[in-house]
């Protein structure tokens, strides 16, 4: 079965490198539809294999000065204590109970859900809050509704391993319309890695990671992401990401109706 996850890996890898949508968007419903892994193993394996593979990202970021440290510390003001307290809050459940393959399978399929909507919408939003920059109310409470975005994003994050990337994006789009796209997408990936660590060991301490399923994703992931960024010149990402968007709302559909 390891190679089987491997490819997995790499095809999901490849996936990411073409669109630039998580891989926590593909990979944990494969894990769970397919593979009949446990929704809670499913999330905090996962959260470790995005910690990993967004760090190498993040680091070249980081190098380029596309990385906007003020946005990224007020999300993870937010996202880091609300990991916590949802680790904690998960931990007082019976581990891998029928509760808690509830709260997961429906977090993780409304994740997805409005992940497929933030693709769809991201350029819509762009444009209304660029209409609408100059407004003192959107100035003012740019840092607040990042802070709370950041709290949002480490609830779902944590439960469901989805939302750190199409979603976080999203919303930072919407709220700093005039700062240049690679610097939300910097932004955004380097709050990723440390609320996706935080939370992947929380899961870890709760005994919710499978160390040889990861490595085994990891071992795929990597070369498919380096093929994938090299492709995605050559693929049209019109006809792309509306089908990537439509995929995730039918795989969201089918885990919030388990």
């Amino acid at each position: 079965m390891d190679w089987l996850y491997t490819l997995s890996g790499f095809v999901v890898g490849a996936i990411v490198g073409l669109t630039g949508v998580g891989g926590g968007s593909l990979m944990t419903p494969l894990l769970v539809l397919i593979f009949g892994i446990h929704p809670a193993t499913a999330v905090g394996t996962d959260l470790l294999y995005a910690a990993i593979t967004k760090a190498g990202g993040t680091s070249v970021h980081a190098r380029k000065g596309h990385v906007d440290w003020r946005i990224t510390g007020l999300l993870a003001a937010g996202s880091i204590p609300a990991s916590l307290l949802t680790i904690w809050a998960l931990s007082l459940l019976p581990k891998q109970s029928a509760a808690v393959t509830h709260i997961i399978s429906l977090s993780l399929g409304v994740a997805l859900v409005l992940t497929a909507c933030a693709i769809v919408f991201r350029q819509n939003l762009q444009r209304y809050a660029l209409a609408h920059a100059q407004d003192a109310a959107h100035t003012e409470l740019q840092a607040p509704i990042t802070v709370a975005t950041g709290v949002l994003l480490g609830i779902l994050v944590t439960v469901s391993s989805v939302g750190a990337g199409a979603l976080g994006v999203a919303v930072l789009f919407f709220l700093y319309p005039k700062l240049p796209a690679i610097r939300i997408v910097g932004s955004d990936l380097a709050h990723a890695v440390p609320l996706t660590l935080i939370a992947g060991l929380g899961h870890w301490a709760i005994g919710s990671v499978d160390w040889s399923l990861l490595v085994s994703l990891l071992l795929g992931s990597l070369p498919g992401i380096w093929l994938g960024s090299h492709a995605s010149a050559r693929v049209p990402e019109r006809f792309l990401r509306p089908l990537l968007a439509s995929m995730l709302v039918l795989i969201g559909g089918k885990l919030i109706a388990l």
